[in-house]
């Protein structure tokens, strides 16, 4: 049992688990039976994500990158049954201070207006400044930010055009056609509009699928349940925000950002699940 490990076996486990490694990996490498890895990750990362919603709280963010990443639980959409519950695509958006690396928000749900709406209105309320908010050109987006922060707020979309790719070898099966255009635009406030940007969001989107192992494409490592991948998620944002060194700014996000004053360790996030 989980409960039963000794600490520096569950350091062990959770580590691996934050910096990709699948569950079946971790039971060779261990000898900890999978059943027992797959417990204490959900345990931690179920604490975790409520690490993030304590903490997370009066941030002084100036330039927000916001995005959504596919994911899959259990099934793709397209194999999803009428009875089948809590499976099929599951989109975490995710917001990104570009000054400080910090993730201060992000939530899991559909890709439609409903989870927008209901993402900034938490963005919104972890904020204590007005702040620059750069998303991509998904309509959902305008009406989210008018909602949850009114006037207050600097926003600009910028749009991205690909070129078409009718007969896309399967190398090239999961990349977007090459980029042919982009055009910003002010949408509401005053935003600077050479900032406007996703740049660092969309690279945070990689940083995800190298650490999170039910991130990555073309694996069978995906969760199977949507609370197992709710936690996976819960657990990477905290390390990451608290634990992982940045080497941009040579600190964790959450000591860049004020949150915390010094490094976390996994023993750290292992300690506040017990």
């Amino acid at each position: 049992m989980a409960n039963i490990l000794p600490k520096d076996k569950q350091i062990t486990v959770i580590a691996n688990l934050c910096e990709g490694s699948s569950i079946r990996a971790i039971e060779r490498m261990t000898g900890i039976h999978r059943d027992t890895i797959m417990r204490l990750g959900v345990r931690v990362g179920e604490t975790c994500a409520k690490i993030m919603d304590e903490e997370m709280r009066d941030l002084n963010c100036n330039r927000l990158e916001l995005d959504e990443l596919w994911n899959f639980v259990g099934k793709k959409k397209r194999n999803v049954k009428f009875w089948d519950r809590e499976i099929g695509d599951a989109w975490t958006y995710v917001a990104l201070d570009a000054e400080t690396k910090l993730v201060p928000a992000y939530l899991i749900g559909s890709r439609n207006s409903e989870t927008t709406n209901l993402f900034l209105k938490d963005l919104a309320s972890r904020l204590n400044n007005r702040v620059q908010i750069s998303t991509d050109g998904m309509s959902a987006y305008m009406n989210a930010v008018d909602l949850a922060f009114g006037k207050d707020v600097d926003y600009g979309q910028i749009v991205k055009t690909f070129s078409s790719t009718p007969n896309k070898t399967p190398s090239s099966r999961y990349s977007p056609g090459t980029v042919t255009s982009i055009s910003k635009e002010v949408i509401q406030g005053n935003p600077d509009e050479k900032l406007i940007s996703t740049s660092y969001v969309e690279s945070q989107n990689l940083t995800i699928r190298m650490h999170n192992r039910r991130a990555t494409r073309l694996t069978n490592a995906y969760s199977k349940k949507m609370d197992n991948f709710k936690a996976s998620m819960g657990l990477y944002f905290a390390y990451y925000n608290f634990v992982m060194r940045h080497s941009t700014i040579r600190c964790t996000p959450a000591m860049a950002a004020g949150v915390t004053s010094s490094f976390w360790t996994v023993g750290d996030l292992v300690d506040m699940a017990q």
